[in-house]
């Protein structure tokens, strides 16, 4: 049976302090206590991914105010766990396309959006983000990571 993925975009956000500092973004869902992962949601019909990306920053973190330093090159697909995949029904998993963006020096975060989807964040250097990000997105965040590294980013 062929599996039915909602198209979705996700950003690796590293703080302003990027590239003297090099911390990434990760926020808790207020909707899963200790479930931690990089921004990210659907693309509208019609939307192209970089204006998804911006629209979506603006509905979960309160700003887009980011530049978009790379692309991931391919869309990664991942089925969601049992206990999420009842929520997001008629979809078995996500496909994603990766940006890696860094906040401008001005950019404030607000997770006080008008549909909060997190509860609180920080910034953690790339490994202590590995460990607390949710255990079916980690396989994908680290292929993402490494690409950015292999490519001179990260």
């Amino acid at each position: 049976m062929e599996k039915n993925y909602r198209p979705n975009v996700a950003a690796v956000i590293l703080s302003s302090q990027y590239p003297q500092r090099c911390e990434l973004f990760i926020a808790e869902r207020s909707d899963i206590k200790g479930a931690w992962q990089f921004p990210q949601g659907g693309i509208d019909d019609g939307e192209d991914v970089k204006t998804a990306l911006l629209r979506e920053l603006s509905e979960e973190i309160g700003t887009n105010d980011v530049e978009i330093i790379a692309e991931y090159p391919d869309w990664i697909s991942y089925d969601f766990p049992v206990a999420v995949a009842h929520k997001m029904y008629p979809y078995d998993g996500q496909t994603q396309k990766y940006f890696l963006v860094r906040l401008k020096n001005n950019a404030e975060i607000n997770l006080e959006t008008k549909s909060p989807e997190f509860s609180r964040f920080k910034f953690a250097p790339i490994d202590n983000a590995l460990k607390q990000v949710s255990f079916f997105k980690r396989p994908i965040y680290k292929k993402v990571l490494a690409h950015f590294r292999k490519i001179g980013y990260l």
